[in-house]
C-alpha cells in the first residue's frame, strides 16, 4: 500500500531544469525492497544498474532535445538526452 514504507526518499523529475514531478518513494506502490527482492530473484543487478518503474503523469510529451533528470534524495541524479525525431508521449503516437 502507498505510503506504507520504512524510508521515504524524496524524488523529482525535471525536463530541462524545471519541475515537472515531485514525489517521495513512500508515494510508490510497491516500496523500493520489495522491488528489488522481487526482480533480484530472476536476475543479479550489478553496480550501475536502473530498474525502471514507471511514472505518474506529468512528464510528457517530450521531443527530441529535452533533457530528463531524475533526483532521488540520498541517491544521485540520472540525466538522459531525449533523442530521435518524433515527440514521445504526444496524444496519438506510441
Amino acid at each position: 500500500m502507498a505510503g506504507s514504507h520504512d524510508s521515504a526518499l524524496r524524488l523529482d523529475t525535471l525536463v530541462n531544469g524545471r519541475t515537472v514531478q515531485d514525489g517521495s518513494t513512500a508515494d510508490m506502490v510497491f516500496g523500493v525492497g520489495e522491488l528489488l527482492a522481487f526482480v533480484t530473484r530472476w536476475i543479479t543487478l550489478q553496480p550501475g544498474d536502473v530498474l525502471l518503474t514507471g511514472s505518474p503523469a506529468g512528464v510528457g510529451p517530450l521531443v527530441p532535445g529535452d533533457r530528463v533528470e531524475v533526483q532521488i534524495e540520498g541517491v544521485g541524479t540520472l540525466s538522459n538526452p531525449v533523442v530521435g525525431t518524433e515527440p514521445l508521449g504526444a496524444p496519438g503516437t506510441t
